[in-house]
């Protein structure tokens, strides 16, 4: 567990407080570099400052989720007496240790249940515009199940200098932060279970809403970001209703619109999270919910994924009232103006999603006609045989993340919301030479400013001008956004939304305008995926290509 900070009292408290006021009426540099100090309501921090930016680490936002508050909503934290020290990262929520050499292994030197923390990156003159300056609140991706905010790659120092204030959080992760069980349904006031690392992340955009002022932030004007799991979670908060007003705009990187569980119920071929809850338990040997919370927390953790476990959101009616697709095909989603895109390699470095490549040209070709019938002759148009190794990744690629992302577009656009879609297509020697050309997440560390600060396993970008160009293009984008809903960026190319051209920015060795990404790839796995919500029985999410089910036969009803 983590060692509570002890608060300062007596003296300690008014040194606290001098130094916050003395800041807050522009005091001299040095004292100001010492020790950048705020007052929030939550209480006040102690950070560090980085030359124009004030950085403030591990900052709780809601009570540690222990004991009996295991698999519960996240409770409010009482504000603190004193000054809390907020140089150092909170520890990372527990999850299971990655192979070293892994591509997205990262050094975790902490690991506890006791983890919702956040990270805040303010420019040291937000306070002083009228209204503060605009927020974005930077959720990492993972698969649910593993990643922290203290990653280095996500160091907000970079974006804080352009103006906007850039929080990161903790969530529960894994079976600590995904599992329902009918004993937890039944113990809820609201009769829902699953969903707590989602309620984590609107507890932190809670937080942000309510304390963000203090750091010269505008309450008024946030922006939710995530990448893959993250992407993923920035859906979730918009198809929320509890999320509804914490945020103003979304940037969604590498997200998945897949089919999810749902709470009592079997459907689209999930077994309902209660029931999964609950085999899982008896996987584990448990008798009953007090044995799930007499486990220690590390060991859940790891047994959990071996029993079969995988954290996904459930469809509950309240906090995910309906299956993400229908939510944005009933515009009931956030009314937010979007940012999102892909990268064309994603699944180089995910090879385990995408399907086996088949013995040859012709076994391909047959898969393909049994299982996609009146679709075949589209779908060996965009992924043909004469590339196996190709297609088969561009399949995946494209289901889970391609569809999304235009998807995305096309329904913002429909709400009367500007909407901008990006290809991330950009390749650098190491990662080239490793056939990973624009692999998943590889956007990031130009996103961020954080190229020399990726993890051991990662193909290192050079350092060169090139690269530091586009890497200025892209931060000078998504910081326009966060300010104002639309991407621009100093000597750079005009974004146009995505609209009835169809538009999108794709990034090259520079980024470049476009208009129809991909020719049908939207309109086939749309198809796709509407003929497996109206048959009731199947997902849309990893089962394409030659893995794919049979499709049923174009209709035009839904279940």
């Amino acid at each position: 567990m983590r060692a509570r900070v002890g608060t300062l009292r007596g003296l300690g408290l008014a040194l606290g407080l001098a130094l916050g006021l003395a800041l807050a009426l522009g005091a001299g540099p040095a004292l100001a570099r010492s020790a950048p100090v705020v007052e929030a309501p939550a209480g006040a921090v102690r950070g560090e400052a980085l030359g124009e930016v004030a950085a403030f680490r591990g900052i709780p936002y809601a009570a540690p989720p222990v004991g009996q508050r295991r698999w519960r909503p996240p409770a409010p934290l009482a504000p603190w007496a004193g000054v809390r020290e907020a140089k150092d990262f909170g520890p990372a929520c527990l999850q299971p240790r990655m192979p070293p050499g892994f591509i997205y292994a990262s050094e975790l030197p902490q690991l506890s249940e006791d983890c919702l923390t956040l990270n805040v990156w303010a420019p040291k003159d937000a306070a002083r515009t009228p209204s503060g300056a605009p927020v974005m609140v930077w959720i990492h991706g993972g698969s649910l199940t593993t990643g922290s905010s203290r990653e280095a790659m996500y160091d907000g120092a970079a974006l804080a200098r352009r103006g906007i204030v850039v929080v990161s959080i903790n969530y529960r992760l894994g079976v600590l932060g995904w599992l329902a069980h009918p004993a937890l349904t039944a113990e809820s006031p609201d009769k829902v279970s699953g969903n707590y690392g989602l309620l984590d992340q609107i507890a932190a955009l809670t937080w942000v809403k309510r304390n963000i002022a203090a750091f010269g932030g505008d309450p008024a004007n946030v922006t939710v970001a995530g990448e893959s799991a993250g992407g993923l979670s920035v859906l979730y908060l918009m198809a929320s209703p509890l999320a509804r007003g914490l945020f103003h705009k979304a940037i969604l990187q590498s997200a998945y619109m897949v089919s999810t569980p749902e709470l009592g119920e079997n459907r689209f071929g999930h077994e309902g999270a209660e029931a999964a809850g609950a085999r899982l338990a008896e996987r584990l040997g448990a008798g009953g919910l007090a044995d799930l919370r007499a486990m220690d927390a590390a060991a859940l953790v790891d047994k959990a994924p071996k029993a079969g476990f995988a954290p996904f959101g459930a469809i509950d009616g309240k906090v995910l009232p309906r299956q993400i697709v229908e939510v944005f095909d009933r515009g009931e989603q956030a009314p937010v103006p979007v940012l999102a895109g892909f990268n064309e390699g994603e699944i180089r470095s995910l090879r385990r999603l995408a399907p086996p490549k088949p013995a040859s040209a012709a076994a391909y070709e047959a898969a393909i006609r049994e299982r996609y019938g009146d679709l075949a002759d589209d779908f060996l148009r965009l992924y043909p045989s004469s590339d196996l190794g190709e297609s088969v990744i561009a399949t995946t690629r494209d289901a889970l993340y391609g569809w999304t992302a235009e998807r995305l577009a096309r329904k913002q656009t429909e709400l009367g919301q500007p909407a901008f879609l990006y290809l991330f297509d950009h390749g650098y020697p190491a990662a080239d030479a490793l056939d990973l050309h624009a692999f998943h997440a590889s956007e990031i560390p130009y996103v961020f400013g954080t190229r020399d600060r990726t993890p051991a396993g990662w193909p290192k970008p050079p350092l060169s001008s090139l690269e530091t160009r586009l890497g200025q293009a892209i931060q000078g984008y998504w910081a326009a956004f966060v300010k104002t809903g639309r991407p621009a960026a100093a000597d750079q190319p005009a974004w146009p939304p995505y609209g009835e051209s169809r538009a999108y920015m794709a990034f090259e060795d520079a980024p470049r305008p476009k208009t129809g990404l991909m020719p049908g790839m939207y309109e086939l796995h749309e198809d796709v995926v509407g003929r497996r919500r109206a048959q009731g029985d199947t997902p849309w999410n990893w089962n394409v290509g030659v893995v794919s089910p049979v499709l049923p036969p174009k209709s035009t009803e839904r279940r």
